[in-house]
């Protein structure tokens, strides 16, 4: 019986970073919120300093439960520049921890309040979260939906957000690599094979619709393309098959030990500019990302496997990164429930915050 209290205690230690992570989400939407309110008064480029300031602290806590807490190692193959850049992040897609690679990468370049992503419509949709992501005017453009990604959107954020550096993540399979469901992966072997394109292994064949409407209205914009594959190790079983990627909950408990991160910065001169081509050079990147988790995964050299080829870096992250954040929100949070006043601001803030959330993006075009 002590045995089976011991394992369980040790499968729950997600409980605590998501209990902190999703308990200090109405705390900065309150924060967030009135800070939105001033947006009319406030000088334009004050208020976006301020706004990229709270969203960092944010995510600077989540890096600290994924990262310092979890205690996995991060390293990294390719280029990395040290300085914040105007990049289109494109990257393989197997698990939901995938986004939180963007932000470990982004934190090293001291760029993380300007990370934003193009998600699938449905995540409007989370309680609170969804409401937040959605709000996409010049001013708190944190998320892209995948069905508002046109050429008529994006000059709006032009004098705002890109001034000031901006990473925008697209994951261009559209869908997870998921080895537990053979129909989505044999289903994207059949188009490539269709098209003419060769055939994947590791990666699903990727679309390039985002990727094109992106780099086309934002390439006056744009200092780069960060072309970045990522591969969990411990991913693969005894018979040598490769097992999903881990979910958020595997990931707190730690069960990655170690993330291989590589990264190739690609020149927008290299990037051929019509949709057809851009294809052809998408799936391209595809092929090589897909070499390089073949051998990674399944090298027949032992010694070759579990690693990317070249020279790598163990990237630490330091805790005056991410504690403070941490201490900061969870403070906030603490103080606001102390008090019965605070307490129901806290409780409404859940039960409303969700629902105008709802209606809003129902209604928002």
């Amino acid at each position: 019986m002590l045995l089976s209290l011991v394992l369980h205690t040790y499968s729950m230690r997600y409980v605590l970073p998501a209990a902190v992570m999703m308990g200090t989400a109405p705390t900065y939407v309150l924060a967030w919120g009135a800070w939105r309110l001033l947006s009319a008064v406030l000088p334009a480029r004050f208020y976006r300093e301020v706004d990229d300031r709270l969203y960092t602290i944010y995510q600077s806590m989540v890096l600290f439960f994924f990262e310092n807490y979890t205690g996995v190692q991060i390293i990294i193959y390719g280029d990395l520049p040290k300085n914040k850049e105007n990049v289109i992040y494109l990257s393989n897609h197997q698990c939901t921890v995938d986004w939180i690679i963007a932000d470990m990468l982004a934190v090293r370049q001291n760029a993380l309040g300007h990370v934003r992503y193009v998600l699938k419509d449905g995540l409007k949709w989370l309680p609170l979260y969804g409401w937040y992501f959605s709000q996409v005017s010049p001013f708190t453009f944190s998320m892209l939906f995948v069905g508002q990604i046109y050429k008529m959107y994006f000059p709006s954020i032009y004098d705002t957000c890109w001034e000031d550096a901006m990473y925008l993540v697209i994951f261009p399979e559209g869908t997870r690599y998921n080895p537990e469901i053979p129909k989505v992966i044999a289903d994207s072997q059949s188009f490539a094979e269709k098209e003419g394109l060769a055939i994947l292994k590791h990666v699903l064949t990727p679309r390039v619709k985002a990727t094109h409407v992106a780099i086309d209205t934002m390439k006056d914009y744009l200092d780069a393309v960060y072309d970045v594959t990522v591969a969990y190790e411990g991913t693969v079983d005894h018979k040598g098959q490769r097992k999903l990627a881990p979910s958020m909950t595997e990931f707190l408990c730690k069960e990655c030990p170690r993330v291989h991160i590589f990264i190739d910065r690609i020149e927008l001169k290299d990037i051929p500019e019509e949709q057809m081509y851009m294809r052809r050079w998408l799936h391209e990147r595809f092929e090589i990302k897909d070499k390089l988790l073949i051998e990674f995964y399944d090298a027949k050299d032992s010694k070759r496997r579990n690693k990317f080829p070249g020279k790598s870096v163990h990237s630490k992250l330091s805790l005056k990164k991410t504690l403070p954040s941490l201490l900061f929100l969870g403070g906030l949070t603490a103080t606001m429930l102390l008090t019965e006043s605070g307490r129901k601001l806290y409780v409404k803030t859940w039960i409303y915050g969700t629902l105008i959330g709802c209606l809003w993006v129902s209604i928002k075009p």
